[in-house]
């Protein structure tokens, strides 16, 4: 994908030489490219899913972003530790808002 973005760059450059309007295409290519397009945390993720666990990353319906899953359940799991942290730091405010929840 990177190879096609840059040769359509390369292209919209050279254009530009007779219409400058195609320099500006070129740098909103560029610029969609590295904010949508190009994600270095997903190639390595890529990588890390799909040779871990037996049958990991083979899945069906594994959607647009393999890696989103993975950041999910770490963010839920560090949620949890902060949750459990809480609750067992602070014992009575915890259990005033279990009280608080059940009315």
């Amino acid at each position: 994908m990177g190879t096609i973005v840059i040769s359509g760059t390369v292209v919209l450059v050279v254009l530009g030489f007779q219409n400058p309007v195609w320099w500006l295409a070129a740098v909103a290519v560029l610029f969609l490219y590295m904010q949508y397009g190009h994600s270095p945390s997903s190639t390595s993720s890529r990588g890390a899913s799909s040779g871990g666990a037996p049958g990991g990353g083979s899945g069906g319906g594994s959607g647009l972003m393999p890696g989103s899953y993975r950041a999910y359940r770490d963010r839920r799991d560090k949620q949890a530790r902060w949750e459990r942290r809480y609750r067992r730091e602070r014992p009575l405010e915890s259990r005033r808002q279990a009280r608080e929840k059940g009315k």
